[in-house]
């Protein structure tokens, strides 16, 4: 008897789109390879796609990170400011 494939999201978001692809996986298949599937790179900045940008549902993860049934997929785009930065602004203003 076959294994049922894996029911993944692929999501990426920036302040223009999101994108969100529903992929069926097969069982063993890892994180970059639903990413590469799902086709989003070719919709992704430069340099959006790396190991420390990459998450399941928040936490985040290697591109080589197994996927398991109902996993939601990550791509954190670059921040455009650092936390620290905008809290030491918005503290000076005051």
């Amino acid at each position: 008897m076959a294994e049922r494939p894996l029911i993944v999201d692929v999501v990426y978001a920036d302040a223009a789109q999101q994108i969100r692809r529903r992929m069926e996986m097969a069982p063993g298949s890892t994180v970059m390879q639903a990413i590469e599937a799902s086709g989003i790179i070719a919709w992704l900045p430069q340099a959006a796609l790396g190991s420390a940008r990459l998450g399941i549902f928040s936490r985040r993860v290697p591109a080589e990170q197994l996927l398991q049934d109902g996993d939601r997929i990550e791509i954190y785009r670059p921040l455009q400011l650092d936390p620290m930065d905008a809290r030491r602004r918005r503290a000076g203003r005051r």
